[in-house]
């Protein structure tokens, strides 16, 4: 039996590593070939790249309040440790549980599609067509597995996986310049003109770019695995920000450069599920075209495998809390991970998609998207509920008394978001499929996740007091 001794995770992850893994959480592939076209069809057009950079500068904001108040918050919890400092036990139970929610809905999401790419990918190789799920399940216990062993060997998969991707979005964008843009308008000027920037439909642009982001802020999960937690965590939040907004804006205006605007909303129109790969192939080849497809899948696993590790951690960090059974909590006496979270994990993500599969929904249409609808209201939430923290616990406890870091950048980006939140609440019926019914069935899940941490605490008034005595 395996010995279930200290129950702390080490590591000795860096900047960079830790970079790989929130980068590949955001599935940079995945986004530019699904979130783009989307973006530009039911967003602003051609000026859709610039809801990146604007998404950066306002999870930016939000990520110096987020930075500053982790090197008094000594806990891999993330965002519910948090808020648990600034609005107290039962709120930061209630951030638990959302964030719960939230990741597994991701992961559910990533889960359904990846399902779906691999038999997709398989079948045009000439291997029967089988159920999606049965790929998903495999999957699954691949991540287990991955995840059950020291977080230095997810790193190093990851890594290998997120530079293949990049590569390929990097080399499709090169080509695009080296050529000058398409032939008959050659390079975008949308986004430097306000007429573009503010067409169509701007709001449904930076709700679907802020979604791209999603996992930039489990940077601070990794912190009982960093070399240097105080200097590393902040440097990889800021250097995440920097890499994702950096290169979807460059990537997606690289895509509508490389049609001409008019041409690329057109074909955002049309064809959103094939436009990056139709765009791969015109500029790189047909023999890229297929890269693009093999991929795909590795940008889907790649995501799956890092929100497993996020998932895991939250697991590990409420047992440690008591408020999850004491047992998630162990740390493995040799690899030194949540191997018992990452049991459960990988137990409860194969049951949530066997339960999705036996109800007959579609891998991408229904389980991708709606998943992924209620994935990006949730982290909104979460964000908002730690922006407010931030400031209250700074106000209160006096820690830290530079302005910009406790305020300004915490209040501006509390600002931002709560325009990104009612934006998306509006919005939620288009995010899964039409149905305003399903969206109030999630709206409800998400709040009442939070209720939950709330009746929790006040059921249990010592369920998170663990935490509460460490940080001092």
């Amino acid at each position: 039996m395996t010995e279930l001794t200290e129950k702390k995770l080490t590591g000795t992850l860096g900047p960079g590593a830790i970079v790989f893994m929130v980068v590949a959480a955001a599935a940079p592939l995945t986004v530019v070939a699904g979130s783009v076209p989307l973006g530009m069809a039911l967003g602003n057009g051609a000026g859709y790249p610039a809801m990146y950079t604007a998404a950066a500068v306002i999870l930016a904001l939000f990520a110096v309040g987020f930075v500053a108040m982790a090197r008094h918050v000594p806990n891999a919890g993330a965002f519910y440790s948090y808020v648990e400092q600034g609005l107290g036990r039962g709120a930061g139970l209630g951030a638990a549980f959302l964030a719960l929610v939230t990741y597994t809905a991701v992961q559910g999401a990533v889960y359904g599609y990846l399902g779906f790419a691999v038999n997709e990918l398989l079948v045009s190789y000439g291997v029967p067509s089988l159920p999606w799920w049965l790929w998903t399940l495999v999957a699954i216990a691949i991540t287990g597995l991955l995840g059950y062993r020291h977080i230095d060997l997810s790193g190093k998969v990851l890594g290998v996986l997120l530079i293949a991707e990049i590569a390929i979005v990097l080399l499709l964008d090169l080509a695009v310049v080296v050529k000058g843009g398409s032939d008959t308008e050659g390079f975008s000027t949308g986004v430097f003109q306000p007429d573009t920037l503010t067409s169509g439909a701007p709001g449904i642009g930076l709700m679907f770019a802020i979604a791209g982001f999603i996992g930039f802020e489990a940077t601070a999960v990794f912190r009982d695995e960093a070399r240097d937690p105080d200097r590393t965590i902040p440097r990889a939040t800021y250097a995440a920000l920097a890499v994702i907004g950096t290169f979807y804006s460059v990537s997606a205006w690289a895509v509508i450069s490389g049609w001409g605007e008019n041409a690329a909303v057109a074909e955002a129109n049309a064809n959103p599920g094939t436009m990056v790969a139709t765009t791969t192939e015109n500029y790189l080849g047909s023999a890229a075209g297929d890269v693009v497809q093999v991929l795909l899948v590795s940008s889907l696993f790649a995501c799956v495998l890092s929100f497993h590790n996020v998932l895991s951690r939250y697991l590990f960090a409420l047992g440690n809390a008591a408020v999850l059974p004491s047992r998630l909590g162990s740390s493995h006496a040799r690899h030194h991970s949540p191997h018992i979270s990452s049991i459960a994990q990988t137990v409860t993500a194969a049951l949530l998609l066997l339960l999705l599969a036996g109800a007959g929904l579609d891998p991408v249409a229904e389980v991708f998207a709606w998943l992924s609808g209620a994935a990006t209201l949730g982290i909104l939430m979460l964000m908002f509920l730690t922006s407010v923290a931030v400031l209250l616990w700074f106000r209160r406890s006096r820690a830290d008394t530079r302005v910009w870091q406790t305020r300004i950048a915490p209040g501006l980006g509390l600002l931002g978001l709560a325009v990104c939140l009612v934006i998306t609440v509006q919005n939620m019926p288009l995010l899964v499929g039409g149905s305003t019914t399903l969206a109030v069935v999630i709206d409800a899940v998400l709040v009442l996740s939070v209720v939950a941490g709330l009746v929790l605490a006040a059921l249990r008034p010592t369920a998170s007091t663990t935490l509460l005595g460490k940080l001092e």
